[in-house]
């Protein structure tokens, strides 16, 4: 039997002895791997992490100690050992279990993440809250040097410190966050990595400071010698930046080495205060595909375990026809420049690094000095375009409305990933940009029906004086007007592609295409529904929607949004706002969190397809009360 079928909790894998335990990271990995060619996941990050997470478990016992893992998206050798093990075929599934820590899921899972570094300053909250309550728990974040150049994680570690609060941080240093890390902290640690003198500088003062006390004035020689130690550290000894935070510093050690790992674990458990021991691990370790491409393999679709090549098709992406587009034009205009955070390959940035790399920036993982730098771009007269996913640019709405839209800079925001993003479920669906950027004042918000409509759109952004944003979904479009000039759209000019008298429908971004199968579904019912692509959420075509409201016997609004405070809600302030009375009925996503799953069945389930839009169309010319507003066609 294998040792992994043995392991219900992690009591049991406590059972386990010490010769046994490499073995199961082998299990371990096998299950990974087997797993996620089939259904798709993060593999690298979680292949660098098994003998971690077989060392945490061993030395802690959860869930009464708190183990807390900075993102989640590396938490499957966790699950596997925490009860999970059955249900993990199911990972980011239909039903199955998340891709990330979830507390509703698991007593093992004691806080949520999906973004990246909050583990530290939640492992500080729990500790405090240990303190208060006069228990006894151990609690240990686990957080990746790419998480690391957060401001988050460095407030966090600065407080930690301060208060000297007894907790661990684990820093699983593999060199990566999605893609390679920037900035002087990733120099710093990669300065660690080389070795250790620390070592030798311990075995100095422990064993000759021995020696000395047994002499006359011996404790002040040793005094002195803790003087030079410590002027000598600030000079070689790694870890003076966390040990000047307040920190005692382990490591780095070989992260891969369970009895290293068990051994250092044990010894920070009994020390006091905050300790951070540096592990050093290897992105995709153990498969040969993912060692070499760490980037390819963070996230990945299904592929042929054999040979590591992707199962789906390579159909261009809408983040790649950015990137193009984006490229295109700025070989036209030497100010634009493009500003990520962690994300150049994911947001299609790559190319243009390439091309200019003295005009693309990445600030880490850190959206909120992104935006601010690009607020001091704009304002010394350059373009630059902030190429960050929907879910990610929440973090940052504060310098969005602040720095840029108060200051009426032109700083373009080009939002990836917006809509549903199916299998990475809530912490990733980008369902609340329309809301949060629509109120802003000066902002212009855009959502492409297509290619061809992103490219002209983002001609538009870099064609303004103040602020503007596009959205755009994950994975490939139609398709459709790839060939188009780059020239600007009127701003506020929707496109009417099919005109009708009975009832409007009026949509944003790729659901104009359900919009129009809709109005075919609606003609067979005699039926004769008007279809609108707006393209501008802010500022609204008034008058065309006035006009359509005038003769149609009401409205329906689709977008790939909540229906709280985004497109729709716009349209009835509108409506209002002219004095127009007539039945609107919003459709989008839930006042809620959208779980995991396939896009296509959770837009039919909330009544986003052709049959739902349908339906909801049907209903106005039964006379729904005027001004209603649905999540979704049911």
């Amino acid at each position: 039997m294998a040792l992994l079928d043995s392991i219900d909790s992690p009591a049991d894998l406590k059972k386990l002895s010490a010769d046994q335990l490499p073995a199961l990271a082998d299990e371990l990995r096998a299950r990974i791997l087997d797993t996620v060619s089939e259904v798709g996941g993060h593999l690298a990050p979680n292949l660098g992490v098994v003998e971690l997470t077989i060392a945490l478990h061993y030395v802690f016992d959860s869930p009464t100690d708190k183990i807390i893992w900075d993102v989640g998206h590396q938490s499957y050798p966790h699950k596997l050992l925490t009860g999970r093990r059955d249900r993990f075929a199911t990972i980011r599934q239909p039903g199955g279990l998340s891709g990330f820590t979830t507390p509703s899921e698991s007593p093992h899972d004691p806080y949520g993440a999906g973004h990246g570094s909050t583990s530290i300053a939640a492992a500080l909250g729990f500790a405090r809250a240990r303190d208060l309550r006069g228990t006894h728990e151990k609690v240990v974040a686990v957080i990746g040097d790419g998480s690391l150049t957060g401001g988050l994680a460095l407030a966090a570690l600065n407080q930690a410190g301060a208060t000297r609060a007894d907790m661990l941080v684990v820093l699983n240093d593999n060199e990566m966050s999605i893609g390679h890390n920037v900035g002087a902290l990733s120099a710093y640690l990669a300065g660690l990595r080389v070795g250790l003198v620390e070592p030798a500088v311990r075995w100095m003062r422990d064993d000759v400071g021995q020696t000395l006390r047994r002499l006359p004035m011996g404790d002040a020689f040793v005094d002195a010698m803790d003087r030079l130690r410590n002027g000598v550290k600030q000079l070689i000894v790694p870890g003076m930046l966390f040990e000047e935070m307040g920190f005692t510093y382990l490591g780095p050690i070989d992260g891969h080495s369970i009895g290293d790992l068990v051994t250092v674990l044990r010894e920070a458990s009994r020390l006091p205060g905050p300790v951070l021991i540096h592990a050093v691990t290897k992105k995709g370790r153990g498969y040969k595909p993912a060692e070499d491409n760490p980037t390819r393999f963070h996230g990945t679709k299904p592929f042929d375990q054999s040979n590591g090549h992707a199962r789906a098709s390579g159909a261009v992406t809408f983040s790649q026809t950015f990137g193009s587009a984006l490229l295109e034009l700025a070989r036209a205009d030497k100010r634009i420049v493009a500003v990520a955070a962690a994300m150049l390959d994911g947001t299609g940035l790559v190319p243009f690094r390439d091309a200019f790399p003295d005009r693309c920036f990445d600030l880490g993982m850190s959206e909120e000095a992104a935006v601010v730098f690009a607020a001091g771009l704009a304002a010394a007269g350059y373009r630059p375009v902030v190429a960050i996913y929907s879910t990610f640019l929440q973090r940052a709405y504060d310098p969005i409305l602040h720095d840029v839209a108060l200051q009426r800079l032109p700083v373009v925001f080009a939002l990836d990933r917006a809509g549903l993003v199916g299998d990475d479920g809530p912490t990733h669906h980008g369902v609340f940009d329309l809301s949060y950027l629509r109120h802003i004042p000066e902002m212009v918000c855009m959502a492409p029906r297509d290619e061809g409509d992103l490219r002209r759109m983002l001609a538009t952004a870099l064609s303004l004086d103040g602020p503007s944003s596009l959205r755009y979904p994950r994975g490939a479009g139609p398709r459709r007007g790839t060939d188009e000039p780059l020239v600007p759209l009127e701003v506020g000019r929707a496109e009417l592609l099919r005109d009708g008298g009975d009832v409007a429908i009026l949509a944003v971004g790729p659901l104009v295409d359900a919009a129009l199968e809709a109005a075919d579904l609606l003609a067979a019912q005699r039926i004769h529904a008007a279809v609108v692509n707006a393209r501008f959420v802010r500022p609204l075509d008034a008058d065309l929607i006035a006009d359509l409201a005038s003769r149609c016997q009401g409205i329906v609004t689709v977008e790939e949004n909540t229906v709280v405070g985004g497109f729709g809600g716009g349209v009835l302030e509108l409506l209002a706002a002219r004095g127009i009375a007539v039945p609107v009925r919003v459709l989008g996503l839930p006042d809620a969190f959208v779980p995991h799953g396939d896009r296509s069945a959770l837009l039919a389930e909330h009544g986003l397809d052709a049959a739902g839009i349908a339906d909801a169309a049907v209903r106005i010319c039964a006379q729904v009360p005027s001004g209603q507003i649905m999540a979704g066609g049911k």
